[in-house]
Formats: structure tokens, C-alpha cells, sequence
């Protein structure tokens, strides 16, 4: 599936039709800053994060397909490649990173708990944390005509399979959680809450007029409902 990532939806970019960094500046400063991205992609986040000044480049990814894009996207950079699943501990350093970020990743996790105490453990007191994913009701969201309604429950987590994601036969599995569930797992690792972003659209789509579209991301849907979530932790100090 590596080939239908390549680049996409990574910084500035903070998710499909989102508001971007160049325009919420949740990073501010990253120059010589020690940087962890989970789900690193193509590497085209961390390149972005390369080009602002950040001293140390470090990156994770379960698809060693997309750790081998992202290897290209860095050439002439000193990143620090890992292929494995964010869920495990690969002694990456501890109370080392000043910002661990995921730009629509994290939801891919299959064990969200252990996820956010691995993030939590990486990080230098008074680190930040910044991930991005789907609004998390965004996926019980149905189109008609343009006539948005909600399908299935938004209680019951559970999972969502794809069986052909993205038109390629093989069966997709992504997980379902309710927006309190990031908060509150956020909090059980021991993180401080700064923000929760339900963002707007990007003003750089301010000039297209959109058309009634029932398309799973569509500017027409995302006016009507964010289609990202973004939220800041911080590891107090």
C-alpha cells in the first residue's frame, strides 16, 4: 500500500483538507531540537522538519517498503530509520526527544495504551507530543446526495475492514475510538493536555468552490465536519 502514502498527508499538511502548520504553528521552533516521528511514511514530514532546522531526525514505521521511501527522501540527511510497530519497545532512547510527533498515523496503532507510554517514556520532561488523526467520528459519517447522516454506532469501538482500501485487493483493518478515548489514554500515560484541535479547512482551498460530493474525504464534507483531529501533550517536567 506504500505507493498510495508516498508523501501524502504530511507536514505541513496535518491530515486531507486540514488546517496546516504553516498556518497553526503548533511546533514554533524545532532549530538543533531532537525529533521522533511514529509513522514515519515516506519521510517527507521529517524532511519538512530537515528544512526548519531540527538537530536530530528519528523515524518509525511498521512498512519497511515505506521505510526504504523514506530512506530516499532523506538522502544528504542524518535520519535515524527504525522499521517496527509503534505498540513495541525497540530501545529507542528514553527521556531523550524534546518533540515526538505522528501526522495521521497514530490510529493505526493496535494498542493505543501502550503506544501513548512508549511516547511519553521517549520524551525529555517538558517534551511535546503532537499527533493528528481521522476526527474520530468522521468515519460514522454516510454522504447522500450531500445529505451527511451518521451510520453505525459511535459508542462501540471496535474495528473498520476494508477489503479492497484504496482499490488494491488487500483487506484493510483500522480501529475505531471515540474521542475520549485518545484523551483519557493520553492522561493515563501521564501526559498534560494542551489542545484539541477539530480543524478547519486550510485557507489555501479558500479559492475552490466545492461540488456536492459523497466521496469518503471531500472539500464539500470537510466545510461541513473536520475531517482531523490535532492534539498537543506535554510531558510535565
Amino acid at each position: 500500500m506504500a505507493q498510495h502514502f508516498d508523501g501524502k498527508d504530511a507536514l505541513p499538511s496535518y491530515g486531507p483538507y486540514a488546517q496546516t502548520e504553516d498556518e497553526l504553528g503548533l511546533f514554533g521552533d524545532v532549530k538543533d531540537k531532537k525529533i521522533l516521528d511514529i509513522g514515519c511514511g515516506s519521510g517527507h514530514s521529517l524532511l519538512y522538519m530537515a528544512e526548519k532546522g531540527a538537530g536530530e531526525l528519528w523515524g518509525l514505521d511498521l512498512s519497511q517498503a515505506q521505510i526504504s521511501k523514506a530512506g530516499n527522501t532523506l538522502k544528504g540527511c542524518d535520519a535515524k530509520l527504525f522499521c517496527a510497530p509503534m505498540e513495541e519497545d525497540i530501545d529507542l532512547p528514553k527521556s531523550y526527544f524534546d518533540i515526538v510527533y505522528s501526522i495521521f498515523a497514530i490510529g493505526w496503532t493496535s494498542d493505543l495504551s501502550a503506544t501513548f507510554r512508549l511516547i511519553y517514556s521517549y520524551l525529555q520532561p517538558g517534551g511535546s507530543f503532537i499527533f493528528s488523526w481521522d476526527h474520530p467520528l468522521y468515519a460514522h459519517l454516510a454522504s447522500e446526495n450531500g445529505e451527511l447522516r451518521l451510520k453505525g454506532s459511535y459508542q462501540e469501538e471496535g474495528t473498520i475492514t476494508y477489503p479492497h482500501f484504496k482499490g488494491e485487493d488487500a483487506p484493510v483493518v483500522i480501529p475505531t475510538r471515540k474521542m475520549s478515548t485518545y484523551i483519557n489514554e493520553l492522561i493515563a500515560a501521564g501526559f498534560t493536555i494542551e489542545a484539541v484541535h477539530e480543524s478547519d479547512v486550510s485557507r489555501k482551498f479558500d479559492s475552490i468552490q466545492e461540488e456536492v460530493s459523497d466521496r469518503y474525504y471531500s472539500l464539500y464534507k470537510a466545510r461541513r465536519f473536520p475531517s482531523t483531529m490535532i492534539i498537543e501533550a506535554r510531558k510535565p517536567h
